[in-house]
């Protein structure tokens, strides 16, 4: 037997209860992992309170993880035992001493990343790596708007941006968050609760707005996003952070300049192995090249993840967050 995180029901974060369970041997094409570091997420936390349903009940949570492979399937021919491994991915089951997992979601980790940094930065980091490579392709000339600057996905994504020659600004919630936005190389921070957004954007582009606005917050700063975009801009909403955003009228979409608007995902941005490694590999690389830094500003036990979770939902916490089982 080992322990993991189940629900009952949908609900606050006091519907984690830490269990033992059962994790029998790998089928043909699994892995049985150990974790030793598990990722948090606010995704999470839309899968507990309800916002994104869960088929039944009771119900496993988290998406990311890292750890050891203690076993193998009799059809896994590029992972081994004991190798160090990363993951995220579907289906839910992270928080949880061990769990089984398909072989094909995993990637090795390589020596130079600590398993706390890989548990922290694979959603999050292969999330920025698709916004701004694929959803998006920033490149030099660009003029970009990241909201939650300092945030899990954020941290990630502003840096990453700036390093390919990007003009960044970044929203953020408070004075300590803007200095930490200005630090990871932000060249305009906007706090967004005292701010008016889109006016701030206005002045800082002369009135031309920006070709792309990576929102993560969701319902507080939808409007403020769409009304900060050049004409034919994109409006990239990959999170719910503040609540879901608002129904959209496309009439609105030309009104304001024949604007795009998509609400892509990590799940169909890394849907083939292919596309999962490639992903992986490119956000490894900027780490291990010093392009990108991952902090890891807190750590909770796995089974103390209901704290972890209030913390995150207060906005108390900045960078990643990791759960230690």
């Amino acid at each position: 037997m080992t322990k993991a995180i189940r629900i009952q029901k949908p609900g606050a974060a006091g519907v984690l209860k830490w269990v033992e369970v059962e994790v029998g041997n790998p089928g043909p094409k699994e892995v049985r992992v150990r974790h030793t570091a598990v990722g948090l997420n606010y995704i999470d936390i839309y899968h507990r309170s309800g916002l994104y349903p869960l088929p039944s009940y009771p119900a496993a949570l988290g998406m990311e993880g890292a750890g050891v492979i203690e076993a193998v399937g009799r059809s896994v021919r590029d992972l081994k035992v004991g190798q160090r491994v990363a993951y995220a991915t579907l289906p839910l089951g992270s928080y949880c001493e061990v769990r089984l997992i398909a072989a094909d979601r995993v990637v090795p980790v390589p020596a130079g990343v600590s398993d706390e940094i890989a548990a922290a930065v694979m959603l999050k980091g292969m999330t920025a790596e698709y916004l701004i490579r694929r959803t998006y392709r920033v490149g030099k000339n660009d003029t970009i708007l990241a909201h939650a600057a300092a945030g899990g996905v954020g941290t990630i994504l502003c840096q990453w941006a700036k390093h390919l020659g990007a003009t960044v600004i970044g929203t953020v919630g408070s004075a300590k968050k803007a200095k930490m936005a200005r630090a990871l190389g932000c060249d305009h921070v906007i706090d967004y609760t005292r701010q008016d957004v889109a006016k701030r954007v206005r002045r800082i582009t002369r009135g031309a707005g920006v070709p792309v606005v990576f929102d993560g917050v969701g319902k507080a700063t939808f409007h403020g996003s769409i009304d900060s975009l050049a004409p034919r801009g994109l409006m990239v909403c990959y999170g719910n952070a503040s609540g879901p955003a608002p129904e959209i009228d496309t009439h609105l979409l030309g009104h304001k300049g024949s604007l795009y608007l998509t609400r892509p995902s990590l799940v169909t941005y890394t849907a083939t192995r292919s596309e999962l490694l490639a992903s992986a590999r490119s956000l490894f690389k900027v780490i291990a090249a010093g392009h990108v830094k991952v902090a890891v500003s807190a750590s909770y036990a796995l089974k103390d993840a209901g704290r972890a979770q209030r913390a995150l939902e207060r906005r108390k916490t900045t960078g990643s967050t990791v759960l230690i089982p």
